[in-house]
């Protein structure tokens, strides 16, 4: 049997940008991606505190040390600038590895979005 099991996190990053002429997605900056082990093209859940919506979208990485965090394409009209985001990836994996696997969960600091 496979379960689904929450794999990274970031938690409680500020919007930084919302472009809705792009093609789609959310940019983060690759430094936050690392830290959160998240891939390029990775899918991931997008809660905003700030108004309860959630999405689902794939990453793209940003600048390292730019601490940005852009919604893309239609998502852009689910957040705005300064909205507090919590990020969520899952992996699937057999319930034996599930029980002992360590998600990589970061906080960074919630006014620059830049890691401690």
């Amino acid at each position: 049997m496979l379960v689904q099991v929450v794999k990274s996190k970031i938690h409680r990053v500020k919007v930084t940008g919302a472009d809705i002429n792009y093609i789609g997605s959310i940019t983060i900056d690759e430094d936050l991606m690392n830290a959160a082990n998240i891939i390029e093209g990775e899918r991931i859940q997008v809660v905003n505190n700030n108004n309860g919506e959630r999405l689902e979208t794939y990453v793209i990485p940003g600048p390292r040390k730019s601490g940005e965090i852009t919604l893309n394409g239609a998502a852009a009209r689910k957040v705005a600038i300064g909205d507090i985001l919590i990020l969520i990836t899952y992996a699937l994996m057999d319930l034996k590895e599930a029980k002992t696997f360590k998600p990589a969960l970061i906080f960074p600091n919630e006014i620059t979005n830049m890691l401690s």
